[in-house]
């Protein structure tokens, strides 16, 4: 996951600046840079090495300055390169030799702009040279496009033309001692004061800033900050699409005494609560670089081992299982490949059949997962040894012990209940899926096209979920007072409800069960009371007639039922059946959109009961014994 660090100061900030960086190598990243002004020119020293390397890169080279950004990357498509590593500088009309004589601006950038070739069309046309695949180079060259003496002005007018996630870092050349950034999607703190009152800084997670500034402030979604020494204001764009400044009190500087953004909450209750907030930003991070449907997203030696398979076999435990068990409709449907799913800690125990021609996929937030490592271990016992995983953290057993792998970027996840590291798992197998489906020849262009565009639209699609949470805290209400719970859907949203199902029952101890919705009639009805209610997952798919049949059998012996439906089901709520709507009907990536009002709804009702949130009794985040 990408990182962020930039500073204004009266003292040379480079130190700061790599130190920064180091703190936040625990997010993963295969390469660095630092860029400042010195002696009225844009300097940066970049690296595909480790962050310490880059430090002595930057002594090699003499880099020095009282201003500057620096940033952490993790490519997710083609080989990670210095021309791809931020920090990007502006290359605009007539620049003679961009390489060596950069323009004007220089910046860094956290999230996927959606909107990014469209935008490269328009200033290639303008006469700006790219130098880079990144959509990041897009906005540096649009922001020197815009300027007009006021930096300020200027990124508030490029962040207008985008359409995505981002949290940026950009500094100018005719503007010394001054840094701007802005957020939406992705987070962006500031941090003030330093060895003297007069310092600022940006980094996009508070560990970065350990150790040099305990004075945070969060920025909001929305928000466009100016740094420059002694002094900062803030900016917010509203919902009439005008940047207002927003008081002092409105972004408090709060006094951050932890030393880890992995322990630092923010303005949210509990770590759970944020990570489900910080799931627009971790979808944005996971999908950063993907350009187009290929076999090196998983690695060099993919394309190879992807010709030499006819089945996928998924090994994976928990949460990690229900996003395989997702994963298996879409790999059937769209891939066409045959899928079996199986949780780890059974397969191993049990005679199995093998097949060398198998993929085999293990799942794991941690990558440190005993069960699943010991179940990879017995498949490739078997003979089958072409393997992948779905990890989240790149130095882990399992991305060691794999051929292949994708990395997904949900950052550090407190909550022992798995929440972003979930929905990040769901878009890594999703592009499983139409790799394979186009390695076998089952993507046409159009639908390539049309399913990238949908995966980039993700992050905006999450932040309109996200925004149902009042409804969801009325209805966690009612739960609270029960002490049995079941989820139905049907197909693909049938591991969803599964899914929501443990969510309720790690972290508010009610007992919940979820089943395909049409097995009601073959035993659970006989469950179905007023005191049992039953959350129905109802997307506007092919099966939705056949799900309001079943709701009807529910209604019919007096349950009360609560629906997450698409916004045009028309589905109505009436006395015992509540309905959410979700903004927006999202195909085949619908599950992963579907699965946030559960986390919610799991979430405040544990709050609601007082029960321990992050640390649920008897469970551990990473399960690293049998």
């Amino acid at each position: 996951m990408c990182g962020i660090v930039g500073a204004v100061g009266s003292r040379n900030i480079v130190p700061v600046l790599v130190e920064g960086l180091k703190r936040l190598e625990y997010r993963g990243y295969d390469s660095c840079g630092v860029a400042v002004l010195q002696d009225g020119q844009l300097r940066r020293s970049r690296s595909t090495q480790r962050v310490a390397e880059l430090g002595q890169q930057t002594d090699h080279d003499g880099i020095a300055s009282t201003v500057g950004i620096a940033h952490t990357r993790w490519a997710t498509h083609g080989v990670p390169a210095v021309h791809n590593a931020h920090p990007h500088f502006s290359h605009g009309p007539g620049a003679d030799a961009p390489t060596t004589k950069p323009g004007r601006v220089a910046l860094v950038h956290n999230g996927i702009i959606e909107n990014h070739e469209e935008l490269r069309r328009e200033l290639q046309a303008k006469g700006y040279v790219f130098l880079s695949q990144t959509d990041t180079e897009v906005i540096a060259h649009l922001v020197d496009h815009l300027y007009d003496g006021d930096l300020f002005a200027a990124v508030k007018a490029a962040t207008a033309r985008l359409t995505g996630a981002y949290a940026i870092a950009v500094f100018h050349r005719d503007e010394p001692q001054r840094v701007i950034g802005a957020r939406q999607g992705s987070p962006l703190i500031m941090g003030v004061g330093g060895v003297d009152a007069s310092e600022r800084f940006l980094a996009s997670d508070a560990m970065a800033l350990a150790g040099v500034t305990d004075q945070i402030v969060y920025l909001e979604e929305g928000d466009v900050v100016d740094l420059q020494p002694g002094r900062h204001w803030i900016e917010h764009l509203g919902a009439d699409g005008v940047h207002q400044r927003v008081d002092a009190d409105q972004r408090p500087v709060r006094t951050v005494t932890a030393h880890s953004g992995a322990v630092e909450l923010g303005p949210y209750r509990h770590y759970m609560q944020k990570e489900i907030f910080e799931q627009p930003r971790a979808i944005a991070d996971t999908l950063e670089g993907v350009e187009a449907i290929t076999p090196t997203l998983f690695g060099a030696e993919a394309e190879a081992v992807f010709n030499q398979i006819d089945r996928v076999l998924i090994l994976a435990c928990g949460t990690s299982y229900y996003s395989g068990s997702a994963a298996k409709y879409w790999l059937e449907s769209i891939a066409q490949i045959p899928t079996q799913v199986e949780i780890a800690s059974e397969y191993r125990y049990r005679d199995s059949v093998p097949d060398p021609r198998t993929l085999v996929v293990t799942i794991s937030q941690s990558g440190e997962t005993a069960d699943t490592i010991a179940a990879l271990k017995h498949a490739r016992s078997l003979g089958m040894t072409q393997t992948l995983t779905i990890c989240n953290v790149s130095t882990s057993a399992m991305v060691r012990e794999c051929k292949l792998a994708y990395v997904t970027r949900a950052g550090v996840e407190v909550g022992v209940a798995s929440t972003k590291a979930f929905t990040t798992q769901l878009a890594g197998l999703f592009l499983l899926t139409l790799t394979l489906a186009k390695q076998r020849g089952h993507l046409t262009a159009d639908a390539e096209a049309q399913h990238l565009s949908a995966m980039r639209h993700l992050p905006v699609a999450l932040q309109a979920v996200l925004a149902l949470e009042p409804q969801i805290v009325a209805w966690a209400e009612a739960f609270a007072r029960k002490d049995n719970a079941l989820f139905l859907g049907r197909g693909l949203h049938y591991p969803i409800a599964l899914e929501g199902a443990l969510k309720l029952k790690e972290i508010s101890y009610i007992h919940a069960e979820a089943y395909p919705a049409g097995e009601l009639k073959h035993g659970p009805l006989a469950l179905v009371t007023a005191e049992m209610p039953v959350v129905v997952v109802a997307p506007n798919d092919a099966l939705l007639e056949k799900l309001k049949s079943n709701m009807q059998e529910v209604k019919a012996r007096g349950g009360e039922l609560y629906v997450c439906a698409d916004v045009d089901t028309h589905i109505q709520a009436e006395p015992g059946i509540h309905v959410i709507r979700l903004p927006e009907h999202y195909g085949a990536l619908s599950a992963i959109l579907h699965v946030v009002p559960l986390q919610l709804l799991a979430y405040h009702t544990a709050c609601a009961k007082g029960t321990d949130v992050d640390k649920p009794r008897n469970l551990a985040k990473s399960v690293t014994v049998e």
